[in-house]
């Protein structure tokens, strides 16, 4: 086996541990070689957003893709831990966009479905997993359904079972974990469980919603934070620049990352 192929496996084996997989996202080089220092870190996610926000583009598929495989490869060159990327929809292309994601040294991936009809969000898992077999790796697919978020005036009921219904039939298409994002208490986390299986269920953490071991106890494999981890960087960054236009000066618990 290769050592990508080696990389992917044990990626996906931190899926169906007891322990909550915590993944910190990141978008540049200098972030990811700062949290990969952690000992608690075990793999990295890219954030899509992040990065897209980095080079100027708005979120989505407006960021050309050459862009943001070039910043993802100089990321996975950098560390030595796994990572996935977050690759939007796929770029009109899920099976192409895999394959070139893996040439950078990527072994997962976050693909998302943007509600469109089932078999055609079936029919881009496939192509997703068909290409990891391709280049020999056991691409660890994170396949992301966006009915919470694209949903927000449904009754709950349907969204989990639109959010079942769409996640049973990617872990049958080969997907490892099922990515629901969204503001989910304890009672909808349950639900989805229940309904995709323990250690299947990725979700996000966001501002109000529950602490990772709390997703753990309920039966969550993954947890993320998407864009989070740079607007809170972001936010340290402003809130300095405030303070230094006034009287401040760097604070000495400032750690020489770079």
């Amino acid at each position: 086996m290769t050592a990508l192929s080696d990389k992917a496996q044990a990626f996906a084996q931190l899926h169906t541990a007891p322990e909550i997989l915590r993944v910190v996202n990141i978008w540049d080089v200098v972030s990811a070689t700062a949290v990969a220092a952690l000992p608690e870190t075990k793999a990295l996610a890219t954030a899509g957003h992040s990065i897209a926000a980095t080079f100027g583009y708005e979120d989505g598929e407006n960021i050309p893709l050459d862009v943001m495989l070039d910043m993802v490869g100089r990321i996975v060159a950098a560390v030595d831990v796994p990572v996935t990327a977050d690759l939007d929809s796929g770029f009109g292309n899920p099976g192409e966009t895999t394959r070139r994601a893996i040439g950078v040294g990527v072994v997962g991936a976050n693909v998302e479905d943007r509600v469109k009809p089932l078999a055609e969000a079936i029919a881009a898992v496939e192509a997703v997993i068909a290409a990891g077999e391709a280049e020999g790796v056991p691409f660890v697919l994170n396949a992301r359904t966006d009915v919470f978020l694209k949903g927000a005036d449904r009754p709950l009921d349907d969204k989990v079972a639109d959010a079942v219904e769409r996640g049973r039939a990617f872990l049958a298409a080969g997907a490892t974990s099922v990515f629901v994002p969204g503001l989910l208490d304890a009672e909808t986390t349950r639900r989805l469980v229940e309904g995709l299986g323990e250690r299947r269920l990725s979700v996000i953490g966001v501002p109000g919603a529950l602490t990772a071991a709390e997703y753990e106890a309920l039966g969550v494999a993954r947890i993320s934070y998407g864009p989070q981890t740079q607007r809170v960087a972001l936010t340290a960054l402003q809130d300095l620049a405030i303070d230094l236009y006034g009287d401040g000066v760097i604070p000495s618990s400032v750690r020489a990352l770079n």
